[in-house]
Parts: C-alpha cells; structure tokens; sequence
C-alpha cells in the first residue's frame, strides 16, 4: 500500500522560510513527477509547483521565484521563502509513479503551514 507523507510545515513570520519534504513509501515504481498543492482556508486546491523527473519544473505565478521544487532521490522537497500571509495553507504532496501522470498520483494528507506575526 502507497503511503506519502508530508512534513516540515509550521508557523513563521512573513518574510520567513520553510522547507516542506514529501517522501512515500510502498511505491513499486520510479517517480515520474510530483507537485505541490495547496488548500488555503475556505478556498480550493490549487496548483503550487510541480517536477518531472525527464522534465522540468513548473510553479503557479504567485510563487514563481519565492519557492523551489527539487528531488533528492525520491524525497520531494518545497523550499519556501519570502513567506507572505496568503501562503497560509495545508499543503499536499501529489507522488506519481511512472505508469501515473502529473496530478493522478498519490495524495498525502498535508502538512499545514501557517504564516502569521
């Protein structure tokens, strides 16, 4: 069974950093790609960032040069920086094996992350 846990989240002050990592476990295959999603309170999911292992990288705009997706063999990692309050949310790690495509993978259960003086 595919389990895919999240950590690293917390409370900072804006300005401040995070690093979130996303690792699984039970997975038979390679990870093709994986992606960062986010809940924040009262809204929907929405799109963070996401790596393809024989890609690239991709992030929504409004984190677009504030954080940083990277792989360290199968770990995801989400470093966040310049930490602003509208980046308060739960954050969810999506793991997609080869055989899955971006998004249609595994969901962890999230780590929250809350921005705030």
């Amino acid at each position: 069974q595919v389990q895919v846990v999240e950590s690293g989240g917390g409370l900072v002050q804006p300005g401040g950093s995070l690093r979130l990592s996303c690792v699984a476990s039970g997975v038979t295959s390679r990870l093709y790609a994986a992606g960062w999603y986010r809940q924040p309170p009262g809204k929907q999911r929405e799109f963070v960032a996401s790596i393809v292992t024989v890609g690239g990288v991709n992030y929504a705009d409004d984190v677009n040069g504030r954080f940083t997706i990277s792989l360290n063999g199968a770990t995801v990692y989400l470093q966040m920086t310049t930490l602003k309050a509208e980046d308060t949310a739960v954050y969810y790690c999506n793991y997609a094996p080869f055989g899955y495509s971006l998004g249609s993978g595994f969901w962890g259960q999230g780590t929250q992350v809350t921005v705030s003086s």
